[in-house]
């Protein structure tokens, strides 16, 4: 198989044609299995809509030195604000996450940052090219007004330069790292996911987490991650052993059977928090777009009952809500 967005020397993740999981027989789905949840498992209804409790946000233009400032925006879509700089992870604006205008999941809440109150965009983290995480229409929009660096895994450049050519796109492999100003460094983390835009360009694009470290302190954004017996988020924690916030998915993590090598779900999710060790973390990929069986407040829910079933204070590690604001001590 030729892979045309990326070409390079194998490695412990990259065979010389796909990128893949290590130490994982975790593949996604094919047709059959599609088939089976699609016809065989029953879905909750969520609403057509469920609005934030807090209203959209607008953002100062920046937040200065240690003070770090996390506006949840919605599903993945993150601002996050320290050192002077502004980053937006997997900004997602689109009313739809499909490569198709007339189906597939469709929003059910406004973002908690209307496009046009976001403050001016240094760099986008971007964790891999699925379609609730790699909105193009929003990508274009961003360089457009914004011009961001765009950090991405190896392979998410092709996809991005093919619809916005002028985007400013800085790649990199698992433990790479991007300096930005301010004394600010991105590192390219593990995640155990997968990629595709299609159906016959399944992992030829990596997937990645980061860790965000600045002057005071380091935080650290899971992107799209299965918990895989807490392999990745061990690794992460032995080269960043003082994080001082983490963000990471709560949701789409229904059924087990089809869901489990991509998706963590609550419980493992508490699993993660305890590894990384973090005092304080943040829940997103849930609540605004269905894409798998569970009930929209289900992520929350199952989050407080492991976290108390964990003995940790529900305050700690929180199911961020669109609009959502939190000064990180």
């Amino acid at each position: 198989m030729t892979n045309r967005y990326y070409s390079g020397a194998r490695s412990d993740h990259f065979d010389g044609a796909l990128f893949f999981n290590p130490d994982s027989d975790k593949l996604p789905g094919g047709f059959r299995d599609l088939y089976r949840w699609m016809r065989g498992e029953k879905r909750a209804a969520w609403p057509k809509t469920w609005p934030s409790p807090f209203p959209q946000a607008k953002p100062e233009t920046r937040v200065d030195g240690d003070a770090l400032r996390i506006t949840m925006i919605g599903h993945a879509s993150i601002l996050i604000q320290t050192a002077g700089l502004n980053l937006l992870t997997d900004p997602v604006f689109a009313k739809r996450v499909s490569p198709f205008s007339f189906m597939g999941p469709t929003r059910v809440n406004e973002p908690g940052i209307r496009f046009e109150d976001l403050p001016p965009i240094d760099a986008v983290l971007l964790s891999h090219n699925h379609y609730d995480h790699l909105d193009i229409a929003a990508i274009k929009q961003l360089v457009d007004i914004h011009d961001p660096l765009i950090i991405t895994p190896l392979g998410n450049d092709h996809v991005i330069h093919a619809k916005v050519a002028k985007a400013r796109v800085k790649t990199g492999d698992w433990l790479d790292s991007v300096p930005l100003r301010n004394g600010v460094t991105i590192h390219f983390e593990p995640a155990h996911h997968w990629s595709a835009r299609w159906t016959r360009d399944r992992r030829m694009a990596l997937w990645a987490a980061f860790v965000i470290e600045t002057p005071g302190s380091e935080i650290y954004f899971a992107g799209d991650t299965g918990f895989h017996n807490g392999s990745n988020f061990r690794a992460t924690a032995e080269r960043h052993p003082i994080l001082r916030f983490a963000l990471l998915p709560i949701g789409a993590y229904e059924p087990r059977w089809f869901m489990e090598g991509h998706h963590q779900n609550p419980a493992e999710a508490v699993e993660a928090f305890k590894i990384l060790q973090a005092p304080l973390a943040g829940g997103y990929h849930w609540g605004t777009f269905q894409l798998t069986n569970e009930a929209v407040d289900a992520p929350a829910n199952d989050l407080a009952t492991a976290l108390q079933t964990a003995g940790i204070e529900a305050e700690r590690f929180q199911a961020l809500r669109p609009g959502q604001v939190w000064d990180v001590p």
